[in-house]
Formats: structure tokens, sequence, C-alpha cells
């Protein structure tokens, strides 16, 4: 009859539930996960099982907190029969942690100077006095092998690795040695599948045969080669089993991208209206390199065709030779122009900046305010470009910075023009930005009737004032000028808003602030207030000031901003409500 009773003990069924006490998150959670008792929680399991877990636990938690540095742990509790089966109660003394004394972890010279290695052992964990970590030290051994990988140490090993635990004492010893061996050389770069001519790719290659290797000069090339945009495939890599004397070689895989690119999409632009756009571009024209593309837009108040031709040049910087030709129509409320500019210029990366130098000859027709005329200029034009951003589809910590300078000795009329843009967007919070921006521009001209509208200042329009119109802030046209274009009104023949007869500045000066909160992720709402003028004196000036909200979307296409604003004590007593729609990335 016992036989009979123990035999139904041991086949009894039921689940197991643990409860560990005595340590808080996250070892809790560590622990829990290293006892193989949590894993059976909705498992039908034994008597003898559950008795099995439950005296494993013990050990396995003791051992779990060894890495965290807690050497004289100890666990107690006890195993209860429950109507489902069992409760496993752990209690659980972590003791003290376990800290690090003599530390040593060396790396000879002059390996250890170089900045990976440096900071790898500045930011080696856990040194003397800190409680040791076996995670973090791992993870602080694999950094200084990384490091001294990455410069050319392709044979460093550790002669000397290991820990020494005193459990009495409650310390550990840390000795740590590396072997760093020769530093290797770059040596051949060979380049595979390349559809272009030989040499051609050598331009993108940032050192010299013969410089020290490094892990970032090779992502650096990659980088190069995937933006060059003549590759669908690039793949980079040291070929260590052909290396010999300290010089190792660089294979190059490549698979060539489709030719052609083309694209099309419609937009809407509430400066410009809404249009369609499309693109060709062919990303090697002939096997020297060369690019060329065209592009074609068609909006409601302007329309355009351009084509340009780079010629990419030898050097690390980017450099390349671009020659263009556009031609533009303009048809707003404010002017209408009919212009071809032809472009020849040089861009580069120069010190951080994007550099473009260049010359253009501008012709064409306009009317603004009525009044006709016509212009051919041609001018050299110097203009750098910097951005920085935390991530370029959503920016909470960034800047750009445009600057742009021309002048021209005619023929048409002389003058000289600068011109400055700056933005600057901060995230605080997880669900708020702050976005500034401001734009200064100035102009030295002989006669301003003979410079084409593209070439004049003004305000209002979604990237400039809000709450006015594209184009509708600016000096009025002159008195002497007015019959002409009242004329043209009266008579019906008027191109022109007669009721603001806007001739363009000289100079500009527009600022703002802007301020977002997001309810989800894509969804936002924000406020802004943008303030300035485009003027021709000093004395001239007037202050504009433009208010509003509009909600903000992260569409899968970028970033779209729809606002409503609205002129606060306008100079001229203009009054109403503009929706200003953007579609387009934050910098």
């Amino acid at each position: 009859m016992l036989a009979a009773l123990l035999a139904c003990a041991q086949t009894q069924a039921g689940t197991i539930t643990t409860q560990i006490d005595g340590v808080d998150d996250p070892l809790k959670t560590a622990i829990a996960a290293a006892a193989e008792i949590t894993q059976y929680g909705k498992q039908d399991i034994s008597a003898a099982q559950a008795q099995r877990l439950y005296k494993n636990a013990g050990e396995q938690i003791v051992k779990a907190l060894e890495a965290y540095g807690y050497y004289n742990a100890r666990t107690d509790g006890e195993l209860k029969e429950t109507a489902q089966g069992w409760t496993a109660i752990l209690h659980v003394r972590a003791g003290e942690r376990l800290q690090v004394g003599d530390f040593s972890v060396a790396v000879p010279s002059p390996a250890r100077e170089e900045k990976e290695v440096a900071a790898a052992l500045a930011n080696f964990t856990p040194k003397s006095g800190q409680p040791f970590d076996s995670t973090a030290y791992e993870k602080s051994k694999a950094a200084v092998q990384s490091a001294l990988f990455s410069v050319g140490y392709l044979d460093a090993k550790q002669i000397e690795h290991k820990v020494e635990v005193s459990r009495d004492a409650n310390r550990a010893a840390i000795a740590l040695k590396w072997d760093v061996g020769e530093r290797y050389r770059f040596g051949e770069v060979i380049f595979k599948g390349s559809q272009l001519n030989d040499g051609v790719l050598d331009r993108y290659i940032p050192w010299h045969e013969g410089d020290f290797y490094s892990q970032t000069q090779l992502l650096r090339l990659q980088q190069k080669l995937v933006d060059a945009d003549y590759f669908a495939i690039v793949d980079v890599q040291p070929d260590k089993d052909k290396a010999s004397g300290g010089v190792i070689p660089v294979n190059i895989t490549l698979a060539p991208a489709p030719r052609n690119i083309y694209t099309a999409g419609i937009f809407v632009d509430s400066d410009i209206g809404p249009g369609i756009k499309g693109s060709i571009t062919r990303r090697w024209v002939n096997m020297r390199g060369h690019k060329a593309k065209v592009e074609v837009e068609i909006a409601q108040r302007e329309k355009m065709l351009a084509g340009t031709y780079t010629i990419p040049l030898p050097g690390n910087s980017n450099r390349a030779y671009n020659f263009g030709v556009a031609y533009r129509n303009i048809d707003t409320a404010t002017a209408q122009s009919d212009t071809l500019r032809l472009t020849a210029n040089e861009t580069r990366l120069w010190h951080g900046w994007n550099r473009t130098l260049g010359i253009n000859a501008l012709s064409g027709t306009y009317t603004v305010a009525n009044i006709d005329g016509n212009s051919t200029l041609v001018y050299p034009e110097v203009s750098l470009e910097r951005k920085r951003a935390d991530d370029m589809s959503f920016v909470r910590d960034g800047y750009s910075l445009n600057l742009d300078a021309r002048a021209s000795p005619g023929p048409s009329t002389r003058f000289v023009q600068a011109r400055a843009d700056a933005k600057w967007i901060r995230g605080f919070g997880e669900r708020q930005r702050l976005i500034v921006r401001g734009a200064l521009g100035a102009s030295a001209v002989n006669d301003f009737d003979k410079l084409p509208p593209e070439l004049r200042f003004f305000g209002g329009g979604d990237r400039s004032i809000r709450g006015y119109a594209y184009q509708t802030v600016g000096p009025p046209l002159p008195a002497n000028l007015l019959p002409i274009a009242l004329a043209k009104c009266a008579a019906g023949r008027s191109t022109t808003d007669c009721n603001n007869l806007i001739v363009g500045g000289k100079s500009l000066a527009v600022a703002s602030a802007e301020y977002e909160y997001y309810f989800t992720p894509n969804w936002g709402i924000g406020t802004f207030v943008d303030a300035g003028d485009a003027f021709s004196a000093f004395g001239d000036f007037k202050t504009h000031i433009g208010t509003g909200f509009g909600l903000r979307w992260r569409s899968p296409v970028g970033m779209v901003r729809a606002d409503l604003g609205f002129p606060v004590n306008d100079p001229e007593g203009r009054h109403g409500v503009q929706l200003h729609l953007i579609i387009g990335p934050d910098l």
C-alpha cells in the first residue's frame, strides 16, 4: 500500500511558480533568466522534476551573480506544494560586490598612443577601485583588441589575460598584456567588377600606398564608392591571406548599378502651386565616369527645364567640374520672367564645407510690378554649405548654414551681392522641438531696374515670412513708374496684383522661431512667429510679422508641414489667412 502511494506521488504532475526576493531589477531579472526553474512556469512537471529544479536553482543563481561581481552570494528558501503544483521561494543574499584591486592593462608603445587604442584603454572598465563586472570586462578587452586591429596591428594578441579573485578579501586583480606585432601598411588596391576604365576609381582612395592600415579609411573608401552612385554592390576587404612583409592588399568587389535612373512625381507647394516633376540621370556617360542629368518641373506658377554634365576629378575631396544650362519661367502675383542660365563651376569638400566656385551667364526678359525689363549678366559666384544632423529624416540636433556671394561687371548693370541662411533645430523632452532660422542679404547695384527678379530680395512665403503670400513683402514701385503700372491695370493688361505693386529690394532680413509638439511618433502640431522685411535702404525697413499654427506629419516620403499664417499689425494694413504647405527634409 505504501509503495503504491509513493508511486502515485512520483507520477503526480503540476506547474511550478517561482518567487525570488532579496534583489531588485535589473539584477533580479538577470538571475531569474539564469535559473532553469523559471523556464517551467507553464509546463506540467513531476514532483521529482520540481525537487531537481529547486535544488539546482540556488547554484545557478550564485553562478549568475558572479558575472556581476557578487562572489559571496548565498541562497536559501523552500519548495511548497500547492493545489496547482508547487511554489519555489528563493531568498537571495548577494553580499558585498567584488572590488577591483590590482589593475594592469599593458599595450606597448607606439601602439598605445594611437588615438583609437588610447581611447579604448581610457574607457576600459572596470578599473582599480570599481566594482567588478565580467560583462564590462569582456567588452573592454574586445574594444582594445578591435582598436589595435583598426589601426593596423592585425597580428595583435593577448599573451596574458587573467582575473584573480580573492573571496576572503572580496578583491579581484586584473592583468592583461598584448603582443601587438608588426603594424601593417596598405598595399595594392584591386578593383574587381567595375564597368569603368582602369584608374578611374583610384581618385576615391583616401590613402597612398604605403600608408599605415586603417579600418576607418577602409570604411571611408566604401562610403565614397557608394556615394559615387556607380555601383549596386560595394564590398571592401583587406586580403590578410596575401599580406607579406607588413603590407596588405585590399580587394574591392563591385557590381554596376542600372545605368539610368528615371524619376517622376507630383507635388504641392503653396508658393508655386501644384505641379509635376521628373528627371533622367545617366550614372555614367562614358567609361571615364562622367555623369549627366536632365530634369523638368511644371508647376502652376513656375516651369523649369535644366541639364547638368558632371566630370568627377581626382582627389579625396569629392571634386568635380559641373556644366549646366537651365530655362526658367516664373509667373507669380509679383513678377513674371523668362530666363536662360549657363553655369560652369567646381564643387568640392573644403575644410568641412561643400564649396562651389563658378561663373554664370544669365539672360532674359521680365515684368515686375507691371514694369517690363530685360537683362544680360555674367557673374562669378562662390557658395559654402554645411549641414550637421543626428538624423536627416527627423532632426533633433542639427543645423545648416549657407553662405553665397556673387558680383557682376555687366553688361546690363554692375552689382555685388551676398546672402547668408541659417537654421538650427534642437529637440527637448521626448516629443518637442525648437526650430530657429534666419536669413540676411545685401546688394550694391548700379541700375536696380536691370536686376532680374531672381537676383532681387523678396519676403513672404513658405520659407520666408509665413502669413504673407509668396514674394509679396518688399519695397513698393517707385513713384515715377507708378503711372505706367496703373495704366496697365486700368487697361486690363496687368500681370501683377495691382493692390500690391512690389519690385523687390536690395537687402533682406528675416528671422523665425517655431515650436513643435508630437503627440504620436509621426503626428504633431506646431506654432511659429516669423518676422522681417525686404528693403532697399535701412531707413525703409518695416517689420512684417506673421504668426500661426499648423500640423506636422512624418510621412513615408518625408516631413509634411501644413500651416495657417496671419499677418500681425501689418505696416500696409494687410490681413487674412495664408495656407503654407511644405513637403521635404528639415535641413
